[in-house]
């Protein structure tokens, strides 16, 4: 895999500058020399659990024939993944803060290996969509610890904005990946390799952990659980996350979903009523006056509401209208990822140096907006050469600039004690922004596509005038997003950097 190939020849670019100074941050000589091999190995962690939000789609209907599955219930085996996942990211980020970003880390990833391995050999829809879901709980834990221990392992800004560029091109690329990949694997093996292949990577990934990362940033001092606030919080995301993945099916206005979301909104409001008052709260609300953290993540909201919705409309555009097999799908977003890695691996680091955040997520996200722009003008008999290399080709760009300042800016400032918090703050930004995003911008797609087949035009148009409504939408998140990212705190990095002696 060509990413393999871009971490190598990043680990062996790097030049070691002064020696970690932070006392909460400190780490052996050896294992400092080391950190570039210990990032590679996170970040294939990190893989494992993005490749999982796409690597299924390509097998889904596989899983039908295989297991039964009706339509209705097919759902589950995406929907389940997404429920724990977005539900537990938050109180994954704090038990790292609480217990070791490290420990948390490995617990995680060994959640996820042994559900993966419960997925390949499930025999049962029961036993696959609960496995699916024992998968998320344990993606939760390794997304919100992750970038905390990126932050532990770089602490000199030159070394931090490169690693935070290499760790946004794989969660920005790996749901491209997932796709390939998932296509590959089916074809050849079978479904349950989609899940299998996890397998070797973890128990790899593992190994080289324990080896790698130091065993550092456990909180001193009181370790206790608000456990008031992890419920609430916890059962808010995970209630939101199932009205907006079944708004859909159940209708947006329909009592179902708004009783939900009502619920959702409801105990959210007793977490912050709890948070303000608790001795020791799970999410400090002084952590939200910061403003670049606050905006940076409703900035990946946007992000995230427009890029998932993009991926998963342009692969059914290509698919259902162009009649691309998943194979070649895949091989359509190899442009995109290799210019996002391109800029992701060394040019936007280059770019922060020398301009800070602001300018490089303002100007990302516009060129992430005209990107879709152009794909909302996509027609019924496009070419990829002319309707849809030209679109991702700048959203390529767009991300690739964007993505690593959007991570600075949201994990730069935060107390150490914080930074899992943080993580999982971000990651929850991520996760609720995509599942939002998709869901309505494929629910404005549906309906302009019913519209224009009662009106009486053929599939593939009404489908084409769907995705398109769908993509200039997306366009208009962005754009909000490029406004929001104008009032971010200016941020040079390269003023942050001390001298070398």
């Amino acid at each position: 895999m060509c990413l393999h190939l871009y971490l190598y020849l990043l680990l062996h670019l790097q030049k070691v500058t002064t020696i970690m100074n932070s006392p909460a941050q400190l780490v052996s000589p050896t294992l400092y020399k080391n950190r570039w091999l210990a990032m590679i190995i996170l970040c294939l962690g990190e893989l494992m659990i993005v490749l999982d939000t796409t690597i299924v789609n390509v097998a889904l209907p596989s899983i039908r024939e295989n297991l039964h599955f009706s339509e209705a219930t097919l759902a589950w085996v995406v929907n389940a993944y997404m429920l724990t996942y977005g539900g537990f990211l938050l109180l994954g980020g704090r038990l790292g803060d609480i217990f070791g970003h490290r420990r948390m880390f490995l617990i995680g990833l060994t959640l996820f290996t042994l559900a993966s391995l419960g997925c390949g050999l499930a025999d049962s829809q029961f036993s696959l969509i609960t496995a699916r879901a024992i998968q998320g709980l344990g993606g939760a834990v390794v997304s919100a610890v992750a970038l905390s221990l990126i932050m532990d392992l770089f602490t000199e800004p030159v070394d931090r904005a490169k690693a935070m560029g290499v760790f946004g091109f794989v969660c920005a690329a790996g749901g491209s990946i997932g796709v390939l990949l998932g296509g590959v694997l089916t074809e050849s093996l079978d479904w349950r390799w989609n899940f299998l292949v996890n397998v070797p990577l973890g128990i790899g990934v593992f190994a080289l952990c324990r080896l790698l990362l130091p065993v550092s940033a456990e909180t001193k001092g009181a370790k206790q659980i608000d456990f008031a606030g992890a419920i609430t919080v916890t059962s808010s995301l995970l209630l939101a996350v199932y009205a907006i993945v079944n708004g859909n099916e159940k209708g947006w206005t329909s009592l179902h979903t708004l009783g939900l979301l009502g619920l959702a909104i409801g105990l959210m409001a007793i977490f912050i009523a709890i948070e303000a008052r608790i001795r020791v709260p799970l999410m400090p609300l002084g952590l939200f006056r910061s403003r670049n953290l606050s905006l940076a993540n409703i900035v990946g909201i946007l992000w995230a509401a427009s890029m998932f919705a993009w991926f998963f409309l342009s692969a059914l555009y290509m698919q259902l209208v162009l009649g691309y097999n998943p194979l070649k799908v895949g091989l359509a977003f190899l442009p995109s990822n290799l210019i996002m890695a391109i800029f992701s691996l060394g040019l936007s680091a280059k770019l922060v140096m020398r301009f800070g955040v602001r300018p490089c997520i303002v100007w990302g996200m516009f060129l992430v907006a005209i990107g879709l722009a152009l794909f909302s003008r996509a027609p019924v008999d496009g070419h990829f050469l002319v309707d849809i290399l030209p679109g991702m080709s700048l959203m390529g760009i767009g991300a690739g600039i964007a993505l690593n300042p959007l991570l600075l800016a949201a994990m730069n400032g935060v107390a150490p004690q914080d930074s899992g918090l943080a993580s999982g703050i971000v990651n929850t930004a991520f996760m609720m922004g995509g599942a939002l995003g998709l869901a309505i911008l494929a629910s404005l797609a549906a309906y302009r596509t019913n519209s224009l087949t009662i009106a009486g035009s053929d599939l593939a148009s009404a489908l084409t005038g769907g995705y398109q409504l769908a993509f200039l939408v997306g366009a208009v998140f962005a754009l909000i997003a490029v406004f929001t990212g104008i009032f971010l705190q200016p941020t040079n990095m390269q003023s942050d950097i001390a001298p070398v002696n």
